[in-house]
């Protein structure tokens, strides 16, 4: 009873303070809605249609919805509406009112927030948003039901929930293993080119090897600041395969983590 009596006396709250934390618990209840959002709005190509429609513009959830070529839902402005606004909340979009001509109804209008920069592709066709997209693909989600049993019982939640590992199951997967394979291009991408920038020491070496390295992103992005530098690409056999052509300074290595056989393809 002393115990309880503690943890209520910490935990007293004014009343005004009692209903804001009532109001955040609230909010916690609710997280999952927002990720989910994000990704339907990048997979209903929201972001691109609204930078389509020029710096600083601001569409309606009507324009928006004109825009999405397999839209063919007659509410699809209505639920577009409630998603923008949580998108608005969390500042990934931004929010105007415009007066109808009967100057009584008003109408929400939407424009990208500044990290759209990052979510709507840049000049080399690339953005975080595939990135977004294998976070919160289905076969990822599944993985986090299975994180309390890792607690308990130990093991890795995603072998949990299909028998084997991450890497196992993109050889398996294929549409995943595309999802991957770029959302972690388009993640090395962004991150490279602003370290190409800034940092020097590729200068005078021969060869760099990337273990791990995907499709190769990376290592073509060096070697091509660096054209005199040969690179080695290490990474499975089935993220190999899907890899575009090297230039003539790069090599491309699969192995398999599980039997230690490798081939290189040159």
């Amino acid at each position: 009873m002393s115990s309880i009596k503690r943890i209520q006396n910490h935990l007293y709250l004014t009343p005004q303070g009692e209903e804001e934390t009532c109001l955040y618990a609230m909010h916690l209840s609710t997280l999952s809605a927002f990720p989910m959002v994000l990704s339907a709005a990048i997979e209903l190509d929201v972001f691109e249609i609204i930078a389509k429609a020029g710096e600083g513009a601001y569409l309606s959830p009507t324009e928006i919805a004109s825009q999405i070529s397999t839209c063919k839902n007659t509410h699809a402005p209505v639920m577009l509406d409630r998603m923008l606004r949580l998108l608005a909340s969390q500042n990934v979009l931004r929010c105007n009112l415009r007066t109808l001509d009967n100057g009584r109804v008003v109408e929400r209008l939407y424009g990208l927030a500044p990290v759209c920069k990052f979510l709507v592709k840049n000049e080399g066709g690339v953005s975080m948003a595939p990135l977004i997209l294998l976070s919160q693909d289905k076969v990822m989600m599944e993985s986090w039901y299975y994180l309390k049993d890792a607690v308990l019982d130990g093991g890795v939640p995603f072998d949990k929930a299909y028998g084997l590992n991450a890497f196992e199951y993109l050889g398996k997967d294929l549409r995943l293993n595309k999802v991957f394979n770029t959302g972690m291009s388009n993640h090395s991408f962004i991150t490279m080119k602003k370290i190409l920038e800034l940092y020097k020491g590729f200068e005078g070496l021969n060869c760099l090897v990337d273990v791990g390295g995907g499709i190769g992103t990376t290592s073509n992005m060096i070697i091509s600041k660096y054209p005199s530098l040969k690179a080695i690409n290490f990474d499975l056999p089935h993220v190999i395969a899907n890899a575009p052509k090297c230039p003539g300074n790069s090599i491309y290595i699969m192995f398999n983590l599980f039997n230690y056989n490798s081939e290189c393809i040159l």
